[in-house]
Formats: C-alpha cells, sequence, structure tokens
C-alpha cells in the first residue's frame, strides 16, 4: 500500500471506524512510524501533533482500537482504519469523539448472514442445515418458506409477540436461503424495496401496465 507521506510534512489523517458498526470513532494522524508500529502491534498508533511523540491509543486507559484493516484513498494520502474499539473512543468517556453512541445496527447482521449462507452454499460443510437445505433443492426450500410463513401468520394472528419474532426470523433466514439457492441476495431485495420507496416508481409502473395492455 503506496501512502503519501509528504504532503502534509510526513504525516496522514487517519479516520478510525468501527469495523462491525460502521461508525467513524475518531480522527487522527499518522506517520509512517505511527503507520508501522500500527502493524505491528495491532493496535492504532498516531502522532501526537501536540507532544511530538507516538502514542498508542489506549496505552493508559486501555481502550485500545484493535486493527482490522486499513485502506488508503484514491490520493494515497489518508487512511481508513477500520477496528474493534475497547470501551469508549473519546478521552471524555463517550464512544467516539463527536459525542455519538456507537451502536450495531442490528439491520447489518443481514448481510452478515447473507455471506454466511453464501460461504454454506460454496463450501458445503458436512452436518450444516443450510447444507442439507441446499442438497434438498428448491423446491424443498421453497415449501418451507412457505411452512415457515404459514407459522409466521399463526403467530401474528393468534400468538405472542416473542413467538411472533421467531417465527419470523426462520421465515427471514429461509427466504435468503431461497434467494441464495437462485443467485440472488436479500441486497437484491433490498434494492428492489428501494426502488419502490421513490414517489415516482408507482407512476411509472401504471405508465408501463397500460403501454402493455395497449398493445
Amino acid at each position: 500500500m503506496k501512502i503519501d507521506f509528504e504532503k502534509m510534512d510526513g504525516l496522514v489523517p487517519a479516520i478510525i471506524q468501527d469495523a462491525t458498526t460502521r461508525q467513524v470513532l475518531m480522527l487522527g494522524f499518522m506517520n509512517e512510524e505511527a503507520y508501522q508500529k500500527t502493524l505491528d502491534t495491532g493496535h492504532v498508533t498516531f502522532w501526537s501533533r501536540t507532544r511530538q511523540t507516538l502514542w498508542t491509543k489506549g496505552e493508559t486507559s486501555g481502550h485500545f482500537l484493535n486493527l482490522v484493516d486499513m485502506k488508503v484513498d484514491c490520493d494515497a494520502d489518508t487512511l481508513l482504519v477500520r477496528v474493534h474499539p475497547v470501551g469508549p473512543t473519546c478521552h471524555t468517556g463517550t464512544d467516539t469523539c463527536w459525542g455519538e453512541d456507537n451502536e450495531a445496527n442490528p439491520l447489518l447482521f443481514l448481510s452478515e448472514l447473507q455471506a454466511f449462507i453464501n460461504q454454506r452454499k460454496q463450501q458445503m460443510p458436512e452436518g450444516s442445515y443450510t447444507t442439507k437445505l441446499f442438497h434438498d433443492g428448491v423446491n424443498k426450500i421453497a415449501q418451507k418458506v412457505g411452512e415457515e410463513a404459514l407459522e409466521t401468520v399463526i403467530e401474528a394472528t393468534n400468538g405472542t409477540p416473542d413467538h411472533l419474532v421467531y417465527e419470523a426470523s426462520d421465515l427471514l433466514y429461509h427466504l435468503i436461503v431461497l434467494l441464495a439457492d437462485q443467485g440472488l441476495s436479500i441486497e437484491a431485495v433490498a434494492e428492489e424495496l428501494h426502488r419502490r420507496h421513490d414517489p415516482e416508481w408507482d407512476k411509472a409502473r401504471r405508465q408501463a401496465k397500460a403501454k402493455g395492455e395497449m398493445k
């Protein structure tokens, strides 16, 4: 990775991002020595412009920033550093230097689940329920989606909120497996819903339907 340390007298900005939540935690500066120490130790290290010395985040507080990976931008003069933070990042005690809570959005897990299911489809490990579903084929997977949809409806009309969430989770899991079996993803569904959210979408759909009826 080529980094241009010359543009700012030997320093580059380092944007620190939580690898799990994708929340931006802080901004620091690195010189070549800080960059190399970060790689060597796995703890994010900066160059302190105030003290004119290296400092590893967490060396006194224990609130380390454990390195996941680093990327350089298109101009080779800014780093994006993805980390797993230990405790709050800001010296004031807040999760971020902007006073924001660093909480994971549960919806992000759907992408992780999709990736996991895709991996199962590729590797097909023995003893895996997901592997069994793929071996059973599209008809069986679709049948499971139908069964879970029915159970979800039953819980919605004559069950409890906890059971509804449980059955809806089963439904969503089997739906993602069905999509993966067909070479699709939950992200494709999200993209379709995003298109439908556009106020012009329904208008365009009606116009297309009208043209079709005229033929």
